[in-house]
């Protein structure tokens, strides 16, 4: 049997087709954006940092005022689609909670494990030219303005997306945003951490309002075992340029080495990038074959 594409599992109902119909149309996480979410990387059949995604999902419901199921049955739905995907296929998956119908009711709950995409494999091994990007914010303003919903992994991803498709059509892979007065700040799907000397930094989430992510917490966390020390600190992409290299982390793309900032080349040091990834665990693609 080949390996399937998607797994799709609804709470209350378990693991169903994944073409079947099961959110209403005026589900308010489709028509408003109206519900939160987490990614996760799929590694031997087991979803990694589990504990820590449920810990920010609740993060985001609190934020957002959205009521979700118990933890006990979230990692049951968990536990029902990563045991209908192939253990030796490495996958990712989204657990998605909305406020439910516009008029009431139950939020929707469901889970779905997918094949990660080419281009972010590639990313891991190739790294990334970025630009940058203004977010219209000062970097302090979130933590005080709860009403952007600062930190909150939220369904409204459209900006998002559109900073992802501009980079694209700029002849880039992704997008670093930077506040207003001037502070990197974090991509649209991933963290900022870089080193400078021995040290890994990343923006800290508490003061500026951003996403704080799973992946480079993991690694500050645990810098020490591959010789490091962690910080975290504000930065502006003109230091970025004079540090000793930089990453955009994400829970799927891994730690994939930012190449070149607006058009400058950053330092590179493969045997550190080398290290972060197998201390988090992601594999690395084969070289591309030569061509005659």
């Amino acid at each position: 049997m080949s390996d399937p594409t998607r797994v799709l599992a609804v709470l209350g109902r378990g693991v169903v087709p994944a073409d079947t119909p099961f959110v209403r149309g005026d589900d308010l996480g489709i028509v408003r954006g109206d519900g939160i979410f987490e990614v996760m990387h799929v590694r031997a059949g087991r979803p990694w940092l589990l504990e820590e995604h449920l810990n920010r999902l609740a993060g985001s419901a609190a934020r957002m005022e959205l009521a979700v199921p118990p933890r006990a049955a979230l990692v049951e739905l968990v536990d029902q689609a990563v045991t209908a995907w192939p253990a030796h296929v490495e996958g990712a998956l989204r657990l998605v909670c909305t406020r439910g119908p516009e008029a009431g009711g139950d939020p929707t709950v469901y889970a779905t494990v997918f094949a990660i995409a080419p281009e972010s494999i590639r990313a891991r091994r190739d790294g990334l030219h970025v630009l940058t990007a203004t977010l219209g914010l000062p970097a302090r303003l979130r933590p005080d303005t709860p009403w952007l919903l600062g930190g909150a992994k939220t369904l409204s991803y459209a900006t998002n997306m559109a900073s992802l498709r501009w980079a694209k059509a700029s002849g880039a892979d992704d997008v670093l945003w930077v506040s207003s007065d001037g502070y990197a700040l974090e991509g649209p799907i991933s963290s900022l951490v870089w080193r400078q000397g021995s040290t890994l930094y990343t923006v800290p989430a508490k003061q500026t309002g951003i996403l704080a992510g799973t992946t480079a917490a993991y690694l500050l966390a645990h810098a020490g075992e591959i010789g490091l020390a962690a910080d975290e600190a504000l930065v502006t992409p003109a230091e970025l340029q004079s540090a000793d290299g930089a990453w955009l982390t994400s829970s799927v793309r891994g730690p994939a080495p930012i190449r070149t900032l607006d058009g400058t080349p950053l330092p590179y040091d493969p045997d550190v990038t080398a290290r972060i990834r197998t201390l988090l665990g992601f594999p690395l693609p084969p070289e591309p074959a030569a061509t005659s």
